[in-house]
């Protein structure tokens, strides 16, 4: 039980401070009314003693009243600020907020399409579009990835509303103490807001639009979704947008398949794409993948040993640009699919022709053969076609490095084939009646003010057609020519292949005509598939990515441009250009293959195109200048560039013989010439005509006597682009026949 006299002393100060509230209310009762002034004086007198005795102490607590009243007014004034400032802050908000439309109208705009173009093996050759790459799901990331970027831009990713208060506050502290802006408070979902919605420009209007749309993002979607988003949108420098493109700009990989230093250097991209891209300064960009790592480390994604690991791997080596003769297929590819279905709107996977294996053997021929000899021989630049019967592009390089520059010489550049042009006019010929064993007089001959040479400037006198293709005779191919007519030429050659105009002259025997390395490859090909036009074409297939098919080619029916005669004739004839003419630089072992050379003016340019019943191939070298290369001609460098990839291309495969390979050419229907049958030539037409229509069989032609020698041009002098003189079919004449002509 509690005294009474503790409870006393317990009130005691509480009823002292009573009394003096009750002395200053009577004091002041006195003044207003005018009371009992004396009374109030003797109370005022009695409590003066009382308070003397304790005028120190009080004075104390005075003291201390007005200490702890300061104090107070400091915290009382900045909780008023603060108020104020959330006023202000909310105020700001809904003025700026007022001026975004409805929150209901927000929707995430659609990431730019992405063509994924793959080869018949399914090996992604290259991605097509504004972003470079396609969206992957986050589940199918390298895991690496979503962990590198957490630890060095946002933390606390997985916890935060959209917006990380601790985060700010240690970025603010962090560049207050450094005297600059080195750090961000930017959450990776602020940063998706501005990258979707929002200009680059630093104000507080976009700093408070961002804030609400990171909210609107945090409440609508998922934190895997946002992190899926964020990462298959941000730059990673380079022309590269989200983290496939990166992979592949940069390690030449998916991004399923990045390692864990891969991955510290594309989280470290984020802080300055362009600048620390490790094509531009792999040093800038490895410096910053280690930063990377030692937060990954901190934040407990990966161990110590792991990060040894990493850093013990080489840094990455990235060229400028994207590489690889692959790029050139993906540019024709982008180019032939918008005229197949239109503009691309969607994600859309394309297949192509091409092997992927019979690219990288095409791209490492050409390498080769311009690394070896191409600054010796003045050759800087080549272009390489490979299609099948079909006309299905299998393999295409169009130039020495896709990353220095990006036209395809393959495709659209268009040049002088020189005497790889013969073929059609020895075709043409066939068709109106030549034989390989028919005989021309290899001599000087004029056709208006034109005097075609050889490209040796010697005369070999009486010549087999096949003798004639082998060696390149240029005064044979202009005699053909006027015989069968230039039109008659431009018909067959159009017939097969060629789209390009030609000029309807004499000089087309030489090829003077300009047409593209692809289409004159593609030409060639009737010859090794019995006669069928192989229409060139790279894309099989385009489907959405959800599997919806847009386009399939047909090219099974073909039509028929060349009879079998030709076909056997011709392949004759052209096979013996590499047996023992001017392309035996290109012969195969084990495989029959035919094909021509060319070579233009002054060595700018120099082709060899040829076939086995497998591949037709085109190869080309030059200058892209113009610039005349050493005496480079098509039976030299092209012709073994051409030999290289088809035995590469070739490895493993059963040999096949041309078609027409057991046709001989038909019999007279007469018996010996007689001089009744030698004026009725003269008058019907000479006897090229005097063949029956029916083919006869056997196991191979008799061989064509050809004379010893290796003979390496093709081309002689080329003539002007009108030439003058008769032109239409030869017709034999009596002189002729006595002359041995």
């Amino acid at each position: 039980m509690v005294s009474r006299g503790k409870s006393r002393d317990r009130i005691e100060p509480s009823f002292e401070d009573e009394r003096e509230d009750e002395d200053f209310r009577l004091d002041a009762d006195d003044r207003v009314v005018g009371g009992r002034p004396a009374r109030a004086g003797a109370k005022k007198a009695a409590s003066s003693a009382k308070r003397g005795k304790s005028g120190g102490q009080k004075k104390s607590k005075a003291k201390n009243r007005g200490g702890g009243f300061g104090l107070g007014r400091l915290i009382y004034w900045g909780f008023v600020l603060s108020i104020w400032c959330g006023i202000g802050l909310v105020g700001l908000i809904a003025y700026y907020g007022s001026q975004m439309p409805s929150a209901s109208s927000w929707s995430i705009p659609e990431r730019p399409p992405n063509m994924k173009i793959v080869s018949v093996e399914g090996t992604v050759i290259a991605n097509r579009g504004a972003t470079g790459g396609e969206a992957l799901p986050l589940e199918e990331m390298s895991p690496f990835i979503p962990q590198a970027v957490m630890a060095i831009e946002d933390r606390r990713f997985y916890s935060h509303f959209g917006v990380d208060p601790l985060g700010l506050a240690r970025a603010i502290v962090t560049n207050l103490t450094s005297g600059r802006a080195v750090q961000g408070g930017s959450t990776l979902t602020q940063q998706l807001a501005k990258n979707l919605f929002l200009s680059p420009e630093r104000t507080i209007e976009r700093k408070v639009q961002e804030v609400l749309l990171a909210f609107w993002l945090e409440q609508k979607y998922t934190k895997d979704q946002i992190m899926a988003m964020y990462l298959n949108r941000v730059f990673f420098g380079s022309n590269a947008y989200g983290v496939e493109a990166a992979a592949r700009r940069y390690f030449n990989k998916s991004a399923r398949d990045v390692n864990l230093g891969e991955a510290a250097l594309l989280a470290g991209l984020l802080k300055a794409p362009s600048r620390l891209s490790p094509a531009r300064d792999p040093e800038a960009a490895e410096a910053r993948a280690q930063v990377v790592l030692q937060a990954m480390l901190e934040e407990g994604y990966i161990t110590a040993d792991e990060i040894k690991t990493a850093m013990s791997q080489p840094p990455t080596k990235a060229k400028r640009y994207w590489s690889g003769a692959g790029q050139y297929v993906a540019d024709l590819v982008r180019d032939e699919v918008t005229m197949l279905i239109g503009k691309v709107t969607e994600d859309i996977v394309v297949e192509t022709t091409i092997d992927m294996t019979l690219e990288k053997k095409a791209e490492a021929a050409l390498t080769e053969s311009l690394a070896t000899e191409g600054d010796k021989l003045n050759a800087s630049q080549a272009a390489l076609v490979s299609i099948d019967g079909t006309g299905a592009i299998r393999a295409l390089v169009g130039g020495r490095d896709y990353a220095e520059s990006q036209f395809n010489r393959a495709v659209k550049a268009k040049r002088q084939p020189g005497s790889a042009f013969k073929p059609f006019v020895y075709a043409a010929a066939v068709e109106n009646g030549l034989r390989p064993t028919s005989l021309r007089n290899d001599a000087p001959i004029r056709i208006g003010s034109w005097t075609p040479e050889n490209y040796d400037q010697k005369y070999r006198g009486q010549v087999t057609a096949a003798q004639a293709l082998a060696e390149s005779l240029n005064t044979i191919a202009a005699q053909l020519v006027m015989e069968v007519g230039p039109d008659q030429v431009i018909k067959v050659a159009h017939r097969m292949g060629i789209e390009s105009e030609l000029q309807n002259n004499a000089s087309i025997a030489l090829g003077t005509s300009e047409v593209s390395l692809l289409e004159l490859t593609a030409a060639y090909a009737p010859f090794m598939n019995g006669g069928y036009k192989a229409t060139p074409h790279i894309v099989r297939r385009i489907s959405k990515s959800d599997g919806t098919l847009l386009y399939e080619n047909n090219y099974l029916e073909p039509p028929k441009v060349l009879n079998d005669n030709v076909v056997a004739a011709m392949n004759l004839m052209m096979r013996s250009v590499i047996d023992h003419g001017t392309g035996k630089k290109a012969q195969l072992k084990g495989w029959e293959a035919a094909g021509k050379t060319g070579t233009t003016q002054s060595f700018r340019d120099a082709l060899f195109v040829g076939y086995t019943s497998n591949l037709t191939t085109g190869i080309w070298f030059g200058n892209d200048d113009g610039q005349s290369m050493k005496k480079v001609t098509g039976g030299g460098l092209p012709a073994k560039a051409w030999h290289d990839f088809m035995t590469a291309a070739h490895q493993g495969l059963t040999p096949a013989p041309l078609p027409g390979g057991d046709f001989i050419e038909p019999a007279p229907v007469e018996g010996p010439a007689t001089i009744g049958t030698i004026i009725s030539d003269v008058f019907q037409g000479g006897g090229e005509e005097r063949y029956s229509g029916d083919p006869v069989y056997a196991e191979d032609y008799p061989a064509e006597p050809v004379p010893p020698g290796d003979v390496t041009g093709s081309a002689g002098p080329v003539p002007p682009g009108e030439v003058g003189g008769g032109q239409g079919t030869r017709r034999t004449t009596l002189l002729d026949l006595i002359l041995g002509q």
